[in-house]
């Protein structure tokens, strides 16, 4: 059986498991699911996939496939770029269940409201929701990476916005369910653009392949998404929206806070990384993704700058990355996409250790918003450290993750003259310095002493903490290792001299600005506001329009009904008047009458007959 299962079946069995036990079973579930999924992946690694060698090509096994109205489905297709998101997502779902191991153990818990302290604690119902929710998510990405078709990937781009958002809704509160529905909506609507897109191509070329859909877009001969057509059109908005593009971009923002501190955890590892593998599949080499990326790494630093709530910071500063692995997927050489995929593996790490240091802070603190918190150093000293560790490996210090996995995508942009790009990026790179390096452990655990005392969070969210900062610098010191997984054969050595002195000069410029600014005074004060972003558009301007288009409907809508009605009460009464009881198609008429009309007629027809 190990060897050919697809991982999603593990992971669906085990939610089914999961569901019906308690206590120590359940733990022991949660934990060996996921690491008997990684030996059953590397015993389909064992069988040899290769590397393939050019954008848009594969070397693949396909161990699973099924006949549907003349399609072939794929439920298991293996290669090089869907093992590597494999162990990604067993390695991200073994350490949030790490983390969220305690749950339903009586302890604290700040996902009833964030305005409550450690004395709130999660019931066995609510625990059970989250894992269970927890496990069936992983199992849908699991199920889209490994998807072989554009019908199967439907189906677990559906089933990822299903489970996921039990997530969001697990912190019982008004907002949170509020919340929970816009995103349902917005990845519903991904999930039809993608049915409808793939519906389309299937009829334009016969197949339902997940490949690359958008032609020779890395040649000199043309291409783009013009040439492509509305097939790849619709599947690069829906992928889009699941990646965050700028204007779809707020679901990550809105939702990512709104969730329990575990659920924060899953969802920041699975969704958007689905994404970004979809794009790697279909989109390598198309240039307007260049740009797109390009954007998504400047503009949320702006906000990240001004946000106040540390865990929405951290959702812009994931647009933020997820903008380079876009960009390196736009460009589309082999060493760009490699830098792209690794980021993303790279990202969910360390992402998911800065994500779990502000929910251990939300857990017994039950805060997370700069102004309500700094000095928590002094009573949380382990989780401070951690938080550390994480902002260095995001802030691509030596010996830190980020450092060998982004520099490729930034080598690649020199490599192919994109130097407007290259720049932006080291703007950006300088900025992510800036609001997640050094905002996120600054203000959380330093800048003015809050007053709280608390403790450090339990023992299973620092293991999993711990577990998470080995492997930022466990990337960071032998990529080499790291790099034998990647899809593409490259030889790439970060630790070259330049490299090495040009990142430092980076962060240590950014960190003295940063320390300017706070001295000076002119680094922007946490302020309890709303910053408004491209969410007012669905938010504010949404329902304006709809109760303004609305309400203009009505009105010619009852404009026309009454017009209607009129026109059919002037004809009834019309036909009234005409065949009453004293209408004159109603009276009796006498036989002379009726034998002179009819002789009249007859004259009528012979007049007709002769002229």
């Amino acid at each position: 059986m190990l060897g050919s299962m697809p991982p999603f079946v593990l992971f669906f069995i085990g939610a089914i498991v999961v569901a019906v036990t308690k206590g120590t079973i359940r733990k022991g579930v949660v934990l060996a699911v996921p690491l008997i999924g990684l030996v059953n992946l590397f015993m389909t690694a064992g069988a040899e996939v290769g590397a393939p060698s050019a954008i848009g090509e594969s070397v693949e096994r396909v161990y699973l496939t099924l006949e549907l109205l003349g399609y072939t489905l794929q439920p298991y297709r293996v290669d090089k770029l869907s093992l590597l998101f494999g162990y990604l997502f067993h390695i991200a779902a073994f350490l949030g269940f790490i983390y969220a191991l305690h749950l339903g153990d009586g302890t604290p818990d700040g996902s009833v409201a964030s305005d409550v302290g450690e004395d709130d604690v999660i019931g066995d119902s609510t625990a059970t929701l989250q894992h269970v929710s927890a496990m069936l998510y992983a199992g849908s990405a699991l199920g889209a990476v490994f998807a072989g078709d554009f019908i199967t990937l439907f189906v677990f781009w559906e089933l990822l916005a299903i489970t996921s958002v039990f997530l969001i809704w697990a912190r019982s509160s008004d907002k949170a369910y509020a919340t929970g529905f816009r995103y349902l909506i917005i990845h519903v609507v991904s999930g039809v653009l993608l049915l409808s897109g793939a519906l389309m191509l299937a009829h334009q070329t016969g197949s339902i392949e997940f490949g690359h859909v958008a032609g020779e877009l890395h040649g000199d001969e043309g291409g783009g998404l013009a040439a492509a057509g509305l097939p790849a059109l619709l599947l690069l908005i829906a992928f889009g929206i699941k990646a965050g593009f700028p204007l779809a971009h707020n679901w990550i923002t809105e939702a990512y806070p709104e969730s329990t501190p575990t659920g924060t955890v899953f969802l920041s590892a699975f969704t958007t990384k689905v994404a970004v593998y979809a794009l790697a599949r279909s989109f390598g080499g198309l240039d307007e993704l260049i740009w797109i990326g390009t954007a998504m790494t400047f503009f949320p630093i702006f906000f990240a700058v001004l946000e106040n709530d540390l865990r929405r910071v951290l959702g812009y500063s994931m647009i933020n990355q997820i903008g380079f692995m876009v960009a390196g997927i736009g460009i589309g050489t082999a060493m760009a996409v490699n830098g792209a995929v690794a980021h993303a593996f790279a990202d969910v790490i360390f992402k998911g250790l800065l994500f779990m240091s502000m929910g251990a802070v939300l857990t017994m603190t039950g805060r997370s918003k700069g102004t309500d918190l700094g000095g928590l150093y002094k009573t949380m000293p382990l989780t401070a450290t951690l938080c550390i560790v994480g902002a260095g490996a995001i802030s691509a210090f030596p010996m830190f993750s980020a450092f060998v996995t982004k520099s490729m995508i930034m080598v690649a942009a020199i490599e192919e003259h994109h130097y407007i790009v290259w720049l932006f990026m080291l703007f950006a790179s300088a900025g992510v310095l800036e609001h997640a390096g050094i905002k996120i452990p600054f203000f959380a655990f330093f800048a003015h002493d809050s007053g709280i005392r608390t403790k450090e969070p339990p023992k299973n969210m620092l293991v999993a903490m711990t577990v998470g900062a080995v492997l930022c610098v466990l990337i960071g010191v032998f990529p080499g290792t790291f790099y034998t997984l990647l899809p593409f054969e490259m030889d790439y050595h970060p630790y070259d001299t330049r490299h090495v002195l040009t990142q430092l000069q980076l962060l240590c410029f950014g960190a003295l600005g940063f320390i300017m600014l706070i001295k000076t005074g002119v680094y922007p004060d946490e302020k309890r506001a709303v910053h408004i972003d491209a969410e007012v558009l669905y938010r504010k301007l949404g329902p304006w329009i709809v109760t303004t288009v609305g309400g203009t409907v009505g009105r010619i809508d009852a404009y026309v009904r009454s017009a209607v009605m009129e026109l059919v009460h002037s004809v009834l009464g019309a036909l009234d008047r005409l065949h009453g009881e004293v209408g004159p198609l109603a009276r009796s008429w006498p036989s002379g009458s009726m034998v002179l009309w009819v002789a009249l007629l007859l004259a009528s027809c012979l007049l007709f007959y002769l002229f």
